[in-house]
């Protein structure tokens, strides 16, 4: 128990490994301090991401440029420069110590420690001349007796030291010791020596040469007095290589596995981070921000750290930060953001107003929840944030402890600067990357509103109608108050606010640019006055993280210190060694060292004379010095590309797709508890059956609920009333104006303004066409009220249509703006249908209701029963076997061998790429998949089969027709053929036709469930064989003798008709939709059912969907819209749930059938029946006849029954 608790609280995430997701653990009360902080410091960020993003780039970049202030790129100004200058070669020297009072072992000792009198002090120097021993080198390292050994100096000879990779190594050194006061002019004289391969070989060629002139030799030039007049990149580079060769020498074989096994894991977890943004539907930006996030963090580390005065160098940062990265990894950014993703897709969802979550956020944060942004970023904060701060906290410890630890080698000042590194990347997290986050959030809505609409003007939706969905469907919600305000991350700003946003943002980005190139002199001032050391770097900042690391002498010269630790023991004198860092030599004329000590930059040069001329030169000569950078160049023209790149995203968002695979939450796996429950929501024998009122009783116009109305829609909803008359008209104007006036009125655009009496005047008398009231008055519901008095008052059909201004057909609260140009024209009403849900039923795993609109009684309660045995059996399982609309026009040519021509073309390779190529460019979803072609005379009927993404398609692929056509008449050379239709009826649309059983049209599914036989027996009342039997003779046999095509089924259309109304599919379409083959057979005492539907016609996109209560539905199924990561998914898991249902309802039918039931429960249900007495003892309480009958029927078919009602029911029997 201890070690879970401790666990569980001082253990980071990472290393605690799995936990269970259903076990949320209380808030402690540090949780409950931490998290409103949290909240609130991320809320201000995402108020103002862009402001945000701006401030932390700008501050890194002050970094950056804080930390060059002492480049190691800049030609350094000196009085020393082109000479071995003593005190530069003499940093990160080492100083040894051996004698009888350290018991002859050699120990270190500091190079400013006084030296004892009585004991030599030597130096240690190692010559190297690089890459000497290769056998293609024109050069080759002085011998050690053609060193110039002056007379008066005390040089000795020691062996040079090998380095672990001599095997490779093509170095040659040479080591020397020195009495430490004879060095600085034994270097000083060692500037330059002669490269072995010129010296001449014997005494008379050695005489020749020196009195014949020859032209000027190479030669071995000391590396720290060769001056290079241009820093340029090329120079840096060449010596950051040879540094890294040097350290890769001078190291083991161990350390440098293990760093190639560090660096190799650090960006495997580059890698990683990438596939885990990238499954989270972010291609890079996601990535690319948490690494600038981590690199901003890790500048500001480094100045905080250097500032402070602990000694950095670049060998202990590029040795410890791939293990940093590799511990702590990227893990919280990841966490963080599939919380927000998550809280994103689940805030787009309903949700009560009452809802606990983060109740009172309005209040504390100005948040509106669910509508805002920035909630979904508090809801994710609220839930892992004290985790991640924990998280960090624990790993902030350590490294303090760590750096407390006392260790050398490093250990303390790594840990130092990773502990600062990470309190920089906690608070970057919850703010510059929240403010990332909700840029990404509001970029993701703009890219679905501009998708949804295009879709819709694909599939044939106006621009108006596709907009005015599109708005209305997007996440957070519009505000249709129709004000001059924009939305912009979450937050109401004005249309004048956003062009003053961006001319502030941009004087601001020129401002804080001028004024940081300004005060680069006044910071940097100081740095040139330094000589560079023997590494080229001085000053404070960056360049003391460029100082190299401490020295190993042991690695450097063990050779020649064992030979100075002989001659000390033997005679019995203390040394003490000054090792210095080993000496590079670059074989080089001299012309070029001596004529680099007299040039000057050409920029410096320019600028000399104006040094102090005053503030404008010296900016001026800053700036062309930050150009000259070779890094910070490069930093500058890669921050301007961002910058563009970054711009152009912002700005044309809208035009890129967006993949966002968690669109969804996953569906939990299915609960046999839960089941049971929702079944018995849905089964009539769990509910008391409604008490009719006593025979002979008055009935009021309407019946009164069953229970009070507790929501406005069942208040006041569509209950059948009769309309008051129009005489009554509210706020009609008394006084009547001329015909003149209404129709000078008419011509100024002022029709909404006359009354609706005047309007219905000037339409029947044809002043106003019927059709065009909508646009007229720019009020839909006015219109359709004003066309149902047109309508009544029209004489030529007034003996029927006289009673529709006062009938019952309801027009009010609906939402004809989505019906205009979409859906209905000469709109009077709506049709109000009753709207059931069937089931639950489980399909491929996953529970669903079926939302099922009809008149006939009882198919929702059949289909239920149905499903009710499928799950009992585990679920209809679904396959789709094909997707593809088609749709196939009729050309016509002169001649049979024009019209063969053109068939041959078609079904060539080249036909089929030409047209697919032409019929792809109409729409982004559009894809053709073949072209099936037929030849009737001179006629050819081409028949065009594609995939329409998540729409229905008909309207999109007619135009992808119409243009193929075209492209084949004017490109392929079929200029003579006349296109008859765009539809020949070759496709075939709305009429039953045998191609579309047999090639498919739309989505082809087969589902299948497999019964058990005790189910079948008690929930069906039949038996396994005899529902075979009777599926053979009615559904084959009797189908067959009927001439059926696509009709061997019980009843599939029933459902497919319910299921299309419910949902906005176009009604007609249940012709070739519901075409349906059942099969049942024996298997092993189960029943295996299938159902297979090649033709199933359905979109989630388009037609009837946008409407309000239809895409509820689809709500309702989670298929609503089209499917940002694959298109055609939401459409595709539609038509499975639509052949499931069938599969429900065939089951369902075909067990009635066999038992004789279906005919008594539809005189129960939809029937009246004389009061007679029940066989069965009448229940407790009132009861009707009719309900008499409808609970004898459920008792004999034992349709919903509870276990509870059945035992009952028992004992009332008994």
């Amino acid at each position: 128990m201890v070690r879970s608790l401790l666990g569980t609280f001082f253990l980071p995430t990472r290393a605690r490994g799995a936990t269970a997701a259903d076990t949320p653990a209380t808030p402690l009360w540090i949780n409950k301090k931490v998290t409103p902080f949290l909240q609130n410091l991320s809320h201000r960020a995402c108020l103002h991401p862009i402001h945000t993003i701006v401030i932390v780039a700008f501050l890194a970049s002050t970094t950056y440029i804080g930390l060059l202030e002492g480049s190691p790129f800049d030609s350094f100004k000196s009085d020393t420069l082109g000479n071995a200058d003593w005190a530069s070669l003499l940093e990160g020297s080492r100083q040894l110590r051996v004698g009888s009072e350290t018991s002859w072992k050699w120990q270190m000792t500091d190079v400013n420690s006084p030296i004892p009198q009585n004991a030599d002090h030597l130096a240690l120097l190692t010559f190297v001349f690089p890459d000497s021993l290769a056998a293609s080198s024109a050069q080759s390292a002085p011998l050690p007796h053609t060193v110039p050994l002056p007379q008066n100096l005390s040089v000795t000879e020691l062996p040079s030291t090998s380095n672990p990779l001599s095997a490779i190594s093509q170095d040659t050194a040479l080591a020397y010791s020195v009495p430490y006061p004879q060095a600085a002019e034994f270097l000083a004289r060692a500037q330059e020596l002669p490269n072995a391969i010129t010296l001449p070989t014997d005494e008379s060629t050695q005489h020749a040469f020196e009195a014949e002139p020859a032209k000027e030799q190479k030669m071995w030039i000391m590396k720290a007095a060769r001056v290079s007049g241009k820093g340029n990149l090329k120079n840096w580079a060449s010596n950051a290589w040879t540094e890294f060769v040097d350290l890769v020498k001078n190291a083991e074989t161990l350390d440098i596995i293990i760093m190639v096994l560090g660096y190799i894991s650090m960006h495997l977890t580059f890698v990683s981070l990438f596939v885990s943004m990238r499954r989270m539907g972010s291609n890079f930006w996601l990535f690319a921000t948490t690494l600038f996030s981590s690199v901003f963090a890790f500048l500001f580390g480094l100045i905080v750290t250097t500032k402070m005065g602990v000694p950095l160098n670049m060998v202990l940062l590029s040795e410890g930060l791939p293990f940093l990265v590799v511990t702590i990894g990227f893990e919280k950014a990841i966490i963080l953001t599939k919380a927000v993703l998550s809280a994103a897709l689940d805030t787009r969802r309903p949700q009560p107003q009452d809802s606990p979550k983060l109740a009172g956020l309005d209040q504390k944060y100005g948040v509106s929840p669910p509508t805002s942004i920035q909630y979904a970023v508090q809801v994710a904060i609220n839930e892992k944030g004290y985790v991640i701060v924990r998280d960090y906290a624990i790993e902030i410890c350590i490294l303090v402890a760590g750096a407390a630890s006392g260790v050398q080698g490093g250990l303390q000042q790594f840990c130092f600067l990773a502990a600062w590194i990470l309190v920089f990347d906690c608070i970057l997290l919850f703010t510059f990357y929240t403010a990332v986050l909700s840029i990404k959030l509001e970029i993701n809505r703009i890219k679905r509103h501009v998708a949804l609409r295009q879709a819709l003007e694909d599939d044939g939706v106006s621009h108006r109608v596709a907009e005015n969905v599109a708005q209305s469907d997007e996440w957070p919600k519009a505000d249709k108050a129709g004000n001059n305000e924009t939305s912009i991350f979450g937050r109401k700003v004005r249309d004048s606010s956003v062009p003053k946003f961006k001319v502030l943002m941009v004087s601001g980005f020129v401002i804080v640019n001028i004024l940081n190139l300004c005060t680069i002199p006044f910071r940097g001032g100081k740095s040139n006055a330094q000589a560079p050391t023997v590494t080229g770097i001085s000053g404070q900042g960056f360049a003391s993280v460029m100082a190299p690391p401490p020295m190993d002498p042991f690695k450097v010269a063990s050779s020649g210190l064992d030979s100075i630790f002989e001659l000390a023991k033997a005679t019995g004198k203390a040394t003490v060694v000054t090792i210095l860092s080993p000496i590079k030599y670059e074989l080089e004329y001299p012309s070029v060292h001596y004529g680099n000590m007299a040039s000057k930059a050409p920029l410096e040069a320019v600028f000399s004379k104006n040094q102090d001329s005053g503030m404008s030169s010296r900016v001026v000569d800053s700036l062309l010095k930050s150009l000259e950078d070779p890094i910070l160049s490069k930093w500058i023209i890669f921050a301007l590309a961002l910058s563009v790149i970054l711009n152009g995203y912002l700005f044309n968002a809208a035009r890129w797709s967006i993949k966002e695979p968690l669109q969804m939450p996953p569906h939990h796996a299915v609960d046999a508890a839960e089941l049971d429950r929702a079944e018995r929501f849905n089964d009539s024998a769990s509910t008391q059956p409604p008490r009719l009122p006593a025979l002979g009783t008055p009935q009021g116009d309407t019946m009164p609920p069953l229970t009070p109305a507790t929501t406005d829609d069942e208040d006041d909803g569509l209950t059948m009333r009769k309309s008051p008359p129009e005489a009554a008209t509210d706020a009609q104007p008394t006084l009547r104006r001329t015909q003149a006036q209404m129709e000078q009125m008419l011509r100024e655009k002022k029709a909404p303004q006359l009354n609706d009496r005047e309007l219905v005047e000037l339409s029947l008398q044809g002043k106003i066409a019927g059709y065009a009231l909508e646009k007229t008055l720019g009020d839909t519901t006015r219109a359709v009220k004003i066309r149902r008095s047109i309508i009544s008052r029209t004489a030529a059909t007034s003996e029927t249509t006289s009673l529709l201004e006062s009938s019952q057909l309801p027009y009010e609260h609906y939402d004809f703006d989505r019906v205009l140009g979409a859906c209905c024209e000469n709109v009077v009403g709506y049709m109000p249908l009753p709207l059931g849900v069937a089931g639950p039923i489980v399909i491929d795993g996953q529970s669903f209701f079926i939302p099922m609109a009809t008149t006939e009684g009882v198919l929702v309660a059949s289909t239920s029963r149905g499903a009710k045995a499928i799950n009992a059996g585990g679920g209809a399982t679904t396959v789709l076997i094909g997707d593809g609309m088609t749709r196939g026009p009729c050309v016509a040519f002169e001649s049979l061998t024009r019209a063969g021509a053109a068939k041959v073309w078609l079904d060539s390779e080249v036909g089929q790429k030409t047209m697919t190529k032409a019929f792809n460019s109409t729409s982004r979803f559009a894809r053709l998949q073949s072209i099936k072609t037929s030849l009737a005379g001179t006629y050819l009927y081409p028949r065009f089969k594609t995939t329409t993404g998540d729409a229905m398609g008909m309207n999109m692929i007619s135009k992808g027709v119409e243009h193929a056509l075209n492209v084949m008449a004017t490109e392929a050379g079929f200029e003579d053929m006349e296109i008859i239709s765009v539809s020949g009826n070759m496709c075939t649309d709305k009429k039953a036709a045998a191609i579309n059983w047999i090639d498919g049209r739309g989505k082809s599914v087969v589902a299948e469930a497999i019964i058990p036989g005790d189910v079948v027996r008690k929930v069906l009342k039949s038996d396994v064989d005899e529902l075979v039997e009777l599926n053979i003779a009615k559904n084959l046999v009797g189908s067959a003798l009927a001439g059926a095509m696509g009709g061997f089924n019980a009843h599939a259309a029933n459902i497919v008709a319910a299921i299309f109304l419910a949902t906005g599919q176009d009604p007609a379409q249940v012709v070739e939709s519901a075409n349906c083959i059942t099969l049942m057979k024996n298997l092993r005492g189960n029943l295996q059912i299938s159902v297979s539907m090649p033709s199933i016609e359905v979109g989630t996109l388009g037609g009837g969907t946008i409407l309000e209560p239809q895409a509820a539905m689809l709500d309702l199924l989670g298929v609503r819209g089209s499917h940002p990561t694959n298109p055609g998914d939401n459409a595709r898991k539609l038509a499975r749930i639509i052949a499931a249902s069938v599969l429900a309802g065939e089951l369902s039918l075909c067990s009635a059938l066999r038992a004789g039931h279906l005919v008594k429960s539809h005189m129960a249900h939809n029937r009246s029946a004389p009061p007679t007495r029940s066989n069965t003892p009448a229940p407790t309480g009132t009861q009707t006849p009719v309900s008499s009958v409808i609970s004898a029927i459920q008792d004999k078919a034992g349709l919903t029954m509870s276990p509870a009602a059945s035992l009952r029911a028992a004992s009332v029997k008994r």
